[in-house]
């Protein structure tokens, strides 16, 4: 069963939600939709950037683990200090680009 909710809205409002589900190739209902159920299919581009962001970690983990026998064992050098401040600079650059595409998700 299809009920009807009639709605006020600026006609900023209205030409937002107008681009924005333009944007998402939607109808305005099913963009409005959309953002009531929230799912994150509903935004592929942030499952592929969350997805970047795993596989970026884990190559980066990687690194850092074979740092840490190096350690273990004795063979650990100033360098591979070096090497983990620049693995962490990489983490904290790809979390940030993740953020920046939800704070677009999210406009």
């Amino acid at each position: 069963m299809n009920c009807r909710k009639e709605i006020r809205l600026s006609c900023e409002e209205l030409e937002e939600l107008n681009r924005k589900a333009k944007e998402r190739g939607l109808s305005d209902s099913q963009y409005l939709r959309m953002l009531i159920t929230n799912r994150p299919r509903d935004y592929p581009e942030l499952l592929e950037a969350l997805q970047n962001l795993t596989n970026e970690i884990n190559h980066i983990g990687i690194n850092i683990n074979q740092i840490v026998k190096n350690n273990n064992s004795g063979l650990y050098h100033e360098s591979d200090k070096k090497r983990l401040y620049v693995y962490m600079k990489q983490i904290k650059e790809a979390v940030m680009q993740v953020v920046s595409h939800l704070d677009i998700a999210g406009n």
